[in-house]
């Protein structure tokens, strides 16, 4: 007969288990959730990508509802005319392209007056010698044609202190850029939103952009992870606390203690 103390730990290591294979369970049904999630984004994200091209006038007009109302735009492709404001020109540092560190060149461009729209236009090699001597980039004046696809603000890395702050020894130079305060410091008329620019390198800019990660392979590889402990935790309960007692309880009635 099992004794009282064996009976509390029998039932104290069963019911670990037990909510051991529960938890791995209901954490690797929500890692397939969120795979499906993703998936679902991914899928709006290409349909998004093929959809027919922005202009100007259609994104002046969206903006109407507010800056969030252009979300449902982002990674949509969009064709500009306008001219270069080469003097509010800015260099976001740290940035890699197709694994070379370096920096992302964002220049304003002016649609119309009272109407600008910053541009994300490429990335350029850093100076590894003298990081504050940026490469020049070319800036063609007058009208030009832009291709690209519509973004949100310019992605942030993380920053000590005021990571938005011109860099000290060169201004153009900055780890992160908030729009609003970028438009408030130069006065101008900016829209929301960024223009990825798309295309053939150019102006002596790379635009192998990188392509959002989804995550769909990592979130399905976190769901076999949690459910393989789950079968593991399974096994042990079954064997330990099930199949093994079963047997020493036979066994002791096949050969009782004369």
């Amino acid at each position: 007969m099992r004794r009282k103390g064996g009976n509390l730990r029998w039932w104290l290591a069963t019911v670990a288990m037990g909510l051991g294979v529960v938890l791995g369970l209901a954490l690797g049904v929500w890692q397939l959730e969120r795979a499906g999630q993703k998936q679902r984004w991914q899928q709006a994200l290409q349909v998004q990508q093929n959809a027919a091209v922005l202009e100007a006038a259609a994104v002046r007009e969206k903006l109407a509802g507010g800056p969030a109302a252009l979300q449902a735009w982002w990674h949509r492709p969009i064709a500009l005319q306008g001219q270069w404001l080469p003097e509010h020109t800015v260099y976001l540092d740290n940035r890699q392209m197709q694994g070379r560190p370096g920096f992302y060149v964002l220049t304003p461009l002016q649609l119309s007056p009272g109407e600008v729209v910053l541009v994300q236009r490429g990335w350029v090699a850093r100076n590894f010698q003298q990081r504050q001597v940026l490469l020049e980039v070319d800036t063609p004046s007058g009208q030009v044609s832009v291709q690209g696809r519509l973004a949100g603000p310019p992605g942030r890395l993380f920053a000590l202190g005021e990571g938005d702050l011109p860099d000290a020894q060169n201004p153009r130079i900055r780890q992160n850029l908030d729009l609003s305060a970028f438009a408030q410091s130069t006065g101008l008329a900016l829209w929301p939103v960024t223009v990825v620019q798309t295309g053939a390198p150019s102006e002596g800019l790379l635009r192998a952009w990188p392509q959002p990660d989804s995550g769909i392979a990592t979130h399905y590889g976190y769901a076999l992870q949690w459910f393989a402990i789950a079968a593991v935790l399974a096994g042990m309960l079954l064997w330990f606390q099930i199949l093994r007692p079963l047997r020493a309880a036979r066994q002791r009635h096949a050969h009782p203690k004369s």
